[in-house]
C-alpha cells in the first residue's frame, strides 16, 4: 500500500484481528447486480466500454518496459546524431499515454455505473429506515445512523471500482508481466517473480487480517463518537439549562480518546506493513538485478534487457504496492458496509399484508372502533388491558386520563406504528391491517402535542402536510390556524427560515403550524394530541374554535390534559391503568361525580377560566 494514499484518508486503514467481514465474497456477489441493472442499456454499454479500455491500458502498459529496452540497445550501438532512434523514443512515449489515457477514459465510464449503484442502495437503506417500526427509532442513535449510512456509501464506491477495475487488472498485469519475463528471458526470472508476487500477497493479505480489529474499533468509536455530538448538538437547550458543557465535552471527548488510540494502533501497523512490503520487493528486485547484470557482463544480455528487467520490476513494484491498497481498501469497505447491509437486515414488524388494499384518504368522516385491544411495548408492562369503544362517522370523541394510562398507545395504534397484541383496530369496518400502510396514514391527520419542523422554511413546513399545494391553500391553512398574520409580520414572511427542530418558533407558534400543516393535509380522521396546550387562554379559544371547524366533516380523536378543551366531545373516555373507567359526555361524567368530576374539580381551582362544576352541570 502506497504511504501516501493512507495518509490522505487514515480511515483506510482497516484493521483486523478478527476474520476480513465474514461472508466478505457473499458481499461482493451481491453488488454484482448493480454492475449490470435491469433496463439500463446505457449502463451496460459503459460497462462493457470501461473493460475493453481496462484491458487496453494493460496491454499498453506491459508493452511500455520492451519500446524503452529497444531503444536503449539501439543507443548503445549508435554513431552519430542521426543514429539516434527517435521513432522509438516517440513510440515509447505514445505507448505511455495509451497506457494512461485508456486508465482515465476506464474510470470515466466506469463512474456513472458505481455512482447509481451506492446510490440505489443508499436509497433502499433510507427507504427501510422509514419502513421500521417506531419500536426501532425509539432505540437509535440518528448521529450514529446517519454516519453508518455514509460510511456504507463510500464503502460501496470503494468495493465497486477497486473490485472490478483494479484487483482484476493488477492480477491480469502481474500474470501479464510474468509471461513477458519468462518469455524474453527464462523461467528463472519469472520463477523469481512468481515467488515474489506470492509472498508479497500472502504477507499482505495475512497482516490486513490482523489489522482488521483496528479498523473495526475505529468505527465502532467513531460512531459512538458521531452519535454523541449530535445528540448533545440536538439537545443544545437541556445541556445550557443544566450547564453540563463540561460533562458534554468530558464525554465525547472519551468517545474521541477511544478512536485516537484505535487510530494510532492502525497507523502504526501500517507504517509495518508498508516496511514489510517494500523489504520483498527489494530482495526480489536485487536478486533479479544481479542475474541480469551477470548476463550483461558475459554477453548473454543486452543493455537493454538489463534495462527491461530494471523496469518491469519498478513497473511490477506499482501494482504490487496498489493490490496491498486495494485489499486494504476492499477490506474497508466490506466492513463499512457490514454495518449498513446490518439495517436492511432489520426485520420490519410492522408490514403491509399480501394484497393490502387502500384506504381513500379523502371523502366521507371515517368509522373508527377498538375491539377488546390488549398491546403491550414489552411483554413484562402491559399497556392496554381490552379498550374498546366507537367513534362513529363524523364524532368527536375525547380521550382523557393520567399520564401513563395508554391515551397515546391508542392513537399510534389507529396510526399502525404498532400493530395490536390482542384484538383489532377498525377503519370502516376493516382491520388497519388490512390496508396500506401508506393510504391509511394519508387519511388521518395528527396534531402532535410536541411539534417538530423541518430545519426549512415556514412555507416548507405547512406544504409538508400536502406537497404540491397551491400558495393559496397553504395561505388558507395558515388563516384557519390563526398563524397567518404572525407569518405576515415577518421580514421574510413564509420564507423564514425556522431552524433546527423548528427553534427559532415559540412553542405556541410551531404548534399553530403544526395545525396549518395538518388541515392543509384535509384528513378524514383526526387526532388532536394536546393540540393547544403549548397555546395560551387567547389563543387557545382562537384555534380551538378553528379546530372545531376543521374537525366538523372528520371523526376526532382528541387527547387532552386540559379538559375545557373537549366539553363538546360527544363522548369522552376516561382512562385509567390502561382501562376505561368511565365514558360519557361532558354534563354526565360531571352529574356522575366520578373520577372525571374530580379531575375537571381539580383543574378549577388552577386555571380561574373554567367554570365550576355545578355551573356546567346545569
Amino acid at each position: 500500500m502506497t504511504r501516501n494514499a493512507a495518509r490522505a484518508n487514515p480511515h483506510l486503514a482497516p484493521a483486523a484481528g478478527a476474520k476480513p467481514a465474514q461472508g466478505s465474497f457473499a458481499t461482493v456477489l451481491s453488488l454484482l447486480p448493480y454492475l449490470w441493472p435491469k433496463g439500463e442499456t446505457a449502463l451496460r454499454v459503459r460497462l462493457v466500454l470501461a473493460s475493453l479500455a481496462m484491458l487496453l491500458s494493460k496491454v499498453a502498459t506491459v508493452y511500455v518496459p520492451v519500446v524503452y529496452g529497444h531503444a536503449v540497445d539501439k543507443l548503445t550501438h549508435a554513431a552519430g546524431p542521426l543514429a539516434v532512434p527517435a521513432e522509438l523514443i516517440v513510440g515509447y512515449a505514445l505507448v505511455r499515454i495509451c497506457a494512461a489515457a485508456f486508465g482515465e477514459l476506464r474510470d470515466a465510464l466506469f463512474a456513472a455505473v458505481q455512482m447509481r449503484a451506492s446510490r440505489v442502495v443508499a436509497r433502499k437503506t433510507f427507504e427501510h429506515l422509514h419502513a421500521l417500526s417506531m419500536r426501532f427509532h425509539l432505540d437509535r442513535q440518528t448521529g450514529g445512523l446517519s454516519n453508518i449510512i455514509l460510511r456504507g456509501t463510500l464503502g460501496i464506491q470503494n468495493v465497486l471500482r477497486l473490485a472490478t477495475f483494479n484487483l482484476l487488472p493488477t492480477i491480469i498485469e502481474l500474470l501479464l508481466t510474468t509471461f513477458m519475463l519468462w518469455y524474453l528471458f527464462n523461467a528463472w526470472y519469472a520463477l523469481i517473480t512468481f515467488v515474489a508476487i506470492g509472498c508479497y500477497i500472502a504477507f499482505t493479505f495475512a497482516f490486513t487480517a490482523w489489522r482488521t480489529q483496528f479498523r473495526r474499533a475505529m468505527n465502532e468509536t467513531d460512531t459512538e463518537a458521531q452519535g454523541k455530538a449530535i445528540d448533545s448538538l440536538l439537545n443544545f437547550e437541556t445541556v445550557k439549562y443544566f450547564g453540563n458543557e463540561a460533562h458534554e465535552s468530558k464525554r465525547f471527548d472519551e468517545s474521541l480518546a477511544r478512536y485516537e488510540a484505535a487510530s494510532v494502533k492502525s497507523q502504526v501497523s501500517l507504517n509495518a506493513l508498508n516496511i514489510g512490503q517494500a523489504v520483498i520487493i527489494s530482495l526480489a528486485l536485487g536478486v533479479m538485478m544481479l542475474m541480469a547484470a551477470w548476463g550483461v557482463v558475459h554477453n548473454h544480455m543486452s543493455p537493454g534487457s538489463f534495462v527491461v528487467v530494471n523496469t518491469y520490476l519498478m513497473q511490477l513494484y506499482v501494482p504490487l504496492n496498489f493490490l496491498g491498497f486495494t485489499y486494504l481498501t476492499l477490506n474497508q469497505g466490506l466492513i463499512d458496509m457490514e454495518q449498513m447491509f446490518s439495517l436492511l437486515r432489520v426485520n420490519q414488524e410492522v408490514k403491509d399484508s399480501a394484497g393490502a388494499c387502500v384506504l381513500a384518504a379523502q371523502g366521507a368522516p371515517a368509522e373508527v372502533r377498538f375491539e377488546d385491544v390488549h398491546f403491550a411495548y414489552n411483554p413484562d408492562r402491559q399497556i392496554l388491558k381490552g379498550i374498546s369503544f366507537t367513534a362513529a362517522p363524523g364524532q368527536k370523541i375525547a380521550l382523557v386520563g393520567p399520564t401513563g394510562s395508554g391515551k397515546s398507545t391508542i392513537s399510534r395504534l389507529l396510526f399502525r406504528f404498532y400493530d395490536t397484541t390482542e384484538g383489532q383496530v377498525l377503519v370502516d369496518g376493516r382491520d388497519v391491517r388490512d390496508y396500506t400502510q401508506t393510504s391509511l396514514r394519508g387519511a388521518i391527520g395528527v396534531v402532535p402535542q410536541d411539534t417538530v419542523l423541518f430545519n426549512d422554511t415556514i412555507y416548507y413546513n405547512i406544504a409538508y402536510g400536502r406537497p404540491g399545494a397551491t400558495t393559496e391553500d397553504i395561505e388558507r391553512a395558515a388563516k384557519l390556524a390563526q398563524v397567518h398574520d404572525f407569518i405576515a409580520s415577518l421580514p421574510q414572511g413564509y420564507k423564514t427560515k425556522v431552524g433546527e427542530r423548528g427553534l427559532k418558533l415559540s412553542g405556541g407558534e410551531k404548534q399553530r403550524v403544526a395545525i396549518a400543516r395538518t388541515i392543509l393535509k384535509n384528513p378524514r380522521i383526526l387526532i388532536l394530541d394536546e393540540a393547544t396546550s403549548a397555546l395560551d387562554t387567547a389563543t387557545e379559544q382562537e384555534i380551538s374554535a378553528a379546530l372545531r371547524e376543521v374537525a366538523h366533516d372528520r371523526t376526532t380523536l382528541v387527547i387532552a390534559h386540559r379538559l375545557s378543551t373537549i366539553t363538546d366531545a360527544d363522548e369522552i373516555l376516561v382512562l385509567r391503568e390502561g382501562l376505561i373507567v368511565e365514558r360519557g359526555s361532558h354534563q354526565a361524567l360531571l352529574a356522575k361525580g366520578g373520577v372525571y368530576a374530580g379531575m375537571w374539580a381539580a383543574q378549577v381551582e388552577r386555571d380561574e377560566d373554567l367554570p365550576e362544576p355545578a355551573e356546567v352541570a346545569e
